[in-house]
């Protein structure tokens, strides 16, 4: 008989990712507050009787908590409602998971760190600058403290599921281009570290399955800040000599993306090295892939 998983908060790029990964081999009850797929049912994870109850009548054997408020700026102009759903839901998947005896994923973020320091490995310890690292931090802190069988999943700078769902970095650039734009703005100035979703859904099985519970840095391989990945997009699309790429600093951004971020989000998968499970591939390998599957005729 298939194991059963309840995923949380699986209406975004992520929940997409785990949907074609683990959707042969397991049985998958997605839910969010986004019902945009037929695949997910409706669930406000901030309601802890109602999570409670859905994840109980389901008899899940795993609880995936994937879902956040993931905007800096959201959160730092929301600060309650940025804890509420990037804190306190977390404790109540911790609650329900330890109540049910199932392991439980929680997805962090490079964005706990400072910044100061090149490259973070599993060990760094972060220093959050604003509400939404702070809040996705203390859940960190939350599930590692009062949970046993857990796995915790840092990912980069997250790449995924197409232009319906993408509202990252790469489908920001897509979208510019496909109003024509002939010239793009791109900081220069922040590192980090792309996350294919497939890829990472990928090794997230890979731990679950083989019982390896803990924290894990988890991003595609390879270093490399906002201007390369625009640089190699356009190299891919065959439009590095028709665009112009403009290299400006985050300041040229600032009345937009005005919350404070790190100057480097770069990430090192070191303990997934060491145990041997690292199976997700380089950023340039999964910019391909995922342009090659998703933005076919996009720009036509």
């Amino acid at each position: 008989m298939k194991k059963k998983i309840f995923i949380a908060g699986g209406g975004g790029m992520l929940g997409e990712g785990f949907y074609q990964v683990f959707k042969d081999e397991y049985d998958l009850l997605i839910t969010d507050i986004d019902t945009n797929e037929p695949w997910i049912s409706y669930l406000d994870f901030r309601d802890a009787n109602e999570y409670k109850k859905q994840v109980k009548e389901y008899k899940a054997d795993f609880l995936f908590h994937l879902g956040a408020h993931t905007s800096l700026e959201y959160c730092d102009k929301n600060p309650d409602d940025a804890y509420e759903t990037n804190t306190l839901a977390v404790e109540n998947a911790v609650h329900i998971s330890n109540e049910l005896n199932i392991p439980l994923l929680y997805i962090s973020t490079a964005g706990i760190f400072d910044g100061k320091q090149e490259t973070y490995d599993d060990w760094d310890l972060p220093n959050p600058l604003g509400h939404y690292a702070r809040s996705k931090y203390m859940g960190e802190l939350y599930v590692k403290e009062n949970k046993g069988k857990h796995i915790i999943c840092r990912a980069g700078w997250m790449m995924g599921a197409g232009p319906k769902k993408d509202k990252k970095f790469v489908q920001k650039l897509m979208a510019q281009l496909k109003e024509g734009k002939k010239e793009l703005f791109v900081v220069n100035d922040k590192l980090g570290t792309p996350t294919y979703t497939h890829d990472f859904a990928r090794n997230v099985k890979l731990l679950l399955e083989n019982e390896y519970w803990g924290l894990y840095n988890l991003v595609c391989g390879g270093e490399t800040g906002r201007f390369e990945v625009a640089e190699e997009l356009l190299k891919l699309l065959g439009k590095e000599n028709e665009i112009k790429l403009t290299a400006v600093d985050s300041d040229y951004f600032k009345k937009e993306f005005f919350s404070h971020r790190p100057a480097s989000e770069r990430l090192i998968n070191a303990k997934l090295i060491l145990r041997k499970c690292n199976i997700i591939r380089d950023w340039k390998t999964c910019l391909k892939e995922y342009i090659d599957n998703y933005y076919q005729g996009y720009l036509d």
